[in-house]
């Protein structure tokens, strides 16, 4: 899909009218519509202020590249944090970690009934290269993974700065293993 349409699909689902988008933007209504018909393009910082209101990645506005994508016919599922950066807590609250990003991911390896299905990763900017990730907590099925999701997303919303995971299990580690922890 063009940016014309993913910006209108997206203002649809939001529920918020061409003149809210208007002036949510600092723009006329006429300029929301005129980027909806494809006969005109916000600037450069429009675009980055755009994806931050909408919640989008500038990826799924400008190319339709969805922030859900499917590995191994699994779903895995980010989250881009608008206003920059919130702190994870570990279950074990052992750890900590800013993240911009964070994702759910289905584990690579077929895991057996006592591992962990799902892992929950966070990412953040580098101090030189690129992004580092790190794995914020593991996940015994689907449905707690992405309930995880859904209130880090909430607690996103709602401008919480901290988020302590709620629904990540204990793990330990035998013989190159990830096995959940039951004790």
């Amino acid at each position: 899909m063009s940016f014309s349409e993913n910006l209108k699909a997206i203002r649809k689902e939001r529920n918020i009218s061409q003149e809210d988008l208007g002036e949510i933007m600092g723009v006329s209504r006429q300029a929301v519509s005129k980027w909806e018909q494809g006969s005109g393009y916000p600037e450069m910082e429009k675009l980055l202020v755009l994806s931050r209101k909408l919640n989008v990645s500038l990826d799924y506005l400008m190319l339709g590249e969805s922030s859900t994508n499917e590995i191994n016919n699994e779903v895995t599922n980010n989250i881009v944090v608008p206003n920059g950066k919130i702190t994870i807590k570990s279950a074990d609250g052992k750890s900590i970690f800013n993240c911009y990003k964070v994702s759910a991911s289905h584990v690579m390896f077929k895991a057996k009934e006592d591992e962990p299905k799902y892992c929950l990763n966070g990412v953040n900017s580098g101090a030189f290269w690129g992004e580092n990730s790190i794995i914020l907590g593991w996940y015994k099925d689907e449905e707690s993974a992405k309930k995880e999701m859904n209130e880090i997303a909430e607690a996103m919303n709602k401008g919480v700065s901290v988020y302590e995971l709620k629904y990540a299990v204990k793990v330990k580690t035998k013989r190159l293993r990830i096995k959940i922890d039951n004790e």
